[in-house]
């Protein structure tokens, strides 16, 4: 059984405990309280037949007065008795409640870390296949010489990427002036000859210094890929595939991301109770939800998250829903872009 499963049961079994002791001093206290009433009642009536036993009963009424102080006494203790019991075992009772909240936010935020972190490691690859494949002879050529037989080569090129890494929509080789000169699927998407010049990750990637050097842009939806959504990396192709060389173009390519980060989320490891309550995101720097388990808001959702600038965390929100997040640590060369993998769990 897992360490954080055995914390959870430990810390229902301390709460039941704490419940079952509560109700077994309030059950006793509830039964000295009734024999206090008795000896109340005996203490009274011996005094009343003292009373009509005159002077022979004297010595017997001194006695009944010291049943009644007694009774009383133990009445008042009874009362103290029960105001420290319920005052300890509610101490006891909220401490681990306290500690439940803080095992489930605590295997909540592991979770989260646990999405972002996958998402991080492959969004890493994509980042080196970027780099690798602007060095191919074929694009680098058709890039420096931009003639239709050398496009068509470097289509056919990325054709053959393209089958052997099946996360990708396509892949464009552009020139700088920001024309698509070939893409590796143009049966499927009619990409070739068209301007992306107005794409904020061409604008980034066409200033990258070196060939070591990457643009990741957030999801988008892109018109010449059918509206998809996806997560574009992108990396000059430089003169001889040098990391220094001169810029002759540039490679994108476009990670088909709605089945990908769709799995992640919904691979997360919850209970079936939890997971009619559990809703697992993944959110970018500005607060837009890019994936969802249940499929909804995504690209046109925004959440605030109080992280208080923190990497990671729980909460619980206004209406009692608990929240947990985790910052992107990143991956490699990958720094991430501050995205955070966040789970909302109802009450």
């Amino acid at each position: 059984m897992a360490a954080a499963a055995q914390s959870e049961i430990m810390i229902s079994d301390i709460v039941s405990r704490s419940n079952a002791a509560q109700r077994v001093a309030t059950a006793k206290i509830g039964a000295i309280r009734a024999i206090t009433h008795r000896m109340k009642i005996l203490a009274l009536n011996a005094l009343i037949e003292a009373a009509r036993a005159g002077e022979a009963g004297r010595g017997f009424a001194v006695v009944s007065n010291e049943v009644k102080d007694i009774s009383t006494e133990f009445a008042t203790l009874s009362d103290s008795l029960e105001s420290e019991l319920a005052s300890e075992i509610g101490g006891l009772t909220k401490l681990a409640e306290a500690m439940a909240e803080s095992a489930q936010g605590n295997r909540l935020m592991d979770l989260a870390l646990n999405a972002i972190e996958l998402i991080d490691r492959n969004l890493y690859e994509r980042s080196c296949d970027v780099r690798w494949w602007a060095t191919d002879a074929a694009i680098v050529d058709a890039a420096s010489a931009p003639d239709p037989a050398r496009c068509a080569h470097a289509s056919e090129r990325l054709g053959v990427i393209l089958r052997a890494y099946t996360v990708y929509l396509d892949l464009w080789l552009i020139d700088t002036n920001g024309t698509v000169l070939a893409n590796g699927r143009p049966d499927r998407f009619d990409a070739a000859g068209r301007s992306v010049a107005d794409r904020s990750w061409f604008r980034s990637a066409v200033r990258l210094a070196t060939g070591d050097d990457f643009h990741a842009e957030d999801i988008t939806v892109e018109p010449l890929l059918d509206d998809a959504q996806v997560s574009t990396f992108a990396t000059p192709v430089r003169e001889r595939g040098d990391a220094h060389g001169a810029v002759r173009g540039l490679l994108a390519i476009h990670f088909d991301w709605e089945p990908q980060a769709s799995a992640i989320v919904k691979g997360v490891r919850l209970s079936p109770q939890e997971a009619q309550t559990t809703r697992v995101m993944l959110v970018d720097a500005h607060g837009r939800v890019i994936a969802a388990s249940d499929n909804a808001g995504i690209l046109s959702e925004t959440l605030t998250i109080s992280t208080n600038h923190q990497p990671s965390g729980h909460y619980r929100t206004g209406s009692g829903d608990l929240i947990a997040f985790h910052r992107t640590p990143g991956y490699e060369t990958y720094r991430g872009l501050g995205w955070l993998g966040v789970i909302r769990q109802k009450v």
